[in-house]
């Protein structure tokens, strides 16, 4: 009986794979912006918004905009770890779920030509697109593979920095996530995210809707859980804040779900022991 509960488990992780991947796929081929931008049944923004408004409204600067190569912002965040992260010259950054490569662009320029940015993301078009933007650019410090986060395609111990743009909240083995990002650190290393967490139980209807875990809702776990799983990592010096005035465009994400009252977008930081 144990066997089949693992095997069902292991077949429910696959399909939520398989929707997050195909949901991103189509976003990266279609040039659309934001969180659910290719599952109109999932979200309600507006059909003439654009990414740099929606990073924004994230607390994203012009600055940043204009440093990026154009089609690296495709508005998929929920927050700006670059404003945690305290990035400095030299070090090597890991991009857990780099996308486009919009963070991964703005950490390069942050950590300068002697410094490393990996970014990772497990859809080949992501990856391609995100290639294609650093050739463009002729950004040289970057490099984008293509991996799933619970086994990150990164050798032991060589990252002082890892950032993350609201990607934790997809994954089916968060424990495996937060597990290979202790790994990969340095000891002394830092992790700097943003992501969406739970505020309460959410209706059993959204968090069992394949649709709305690919549209970052469903898999969101409480500050709680994911205190737990970081402290069962190793990871020290945990602190998840919380960020209210996101409840603003959160509410857009599900049309009269009212889902602004079940989660809300939060920084996520920790350390790696020396």
């Amino acid at each position: 009986m144990q066997e089949g509960r693992k095997s069902m488990n292991k077949q429910k992780d696959d399909k939520i794979r398989s929707a997050v991947r195909d949901n991103y796929s189509r976003i990266a081929l279609s040039g659309g912006t934001g969180c659910c931008r290719s599952n109109s049944s999932c979200c309600g923004k507006p059909d003439d918004i654009t990414a740099s408004e929606i990073s924004m409204g994230l607390g994203y600067t012009k600055d940043d905009l204009f440093a990026a190569p154009e089609g690296a912002n495709i508005g998929l965040g929920c927050g700006n770890p670059q404003a945690i992260a305290s990035l400095k010259t030299g070090e090597t950054v890991i991009d857990l779920g780099s996308g486009g490569g919009f963070d991964s662009f703005l950490a390069a320029r942050a950590v300068g030509e002697q410094g490393l940015i990996i970014g990772v993301d497990m859809t080949p078009e992501m990856i391609s697109k995100s290639l294609t933007n650093a050739a463009k650019a002729g950004f040289t410090n970057v490099d984008f593979r293509l991996g799933e986060l619970e086994y990150l395609p990164v050798a032991d111990g060589i990252a002082d920095v890892i950032i993350s743009n609201c990607v934790i909240n997809l994954s089916p083995d968060k424990e495996r996530v937060f597990s290979e990002a202790f790994r990969v650190l340095k000891p002394g290393g830092r992790i700097a995210i943003s992501d969406v967490v739970a505020t309460k139980e959410m209706p059993q209807d959204i968090r069992e809707d394949i649709r709305f875990y690919a549209g970052c809702v469903g898999g969101a776990a409480t500050i709680e859980e994911i205190q737990s799983i970081m402290q069962k990592a190793g990871f020290d010096q945990i602190r998840i804040e919380l960020k209210p005035e996101s409840r603003m465009f959160i509410r857009d994400w599900i049309p009269g779900s009212n889902i602004e009252d079940y989660v809300l977008s939060a920084t996520i930081e920790a350390v790696k022991p020396l």
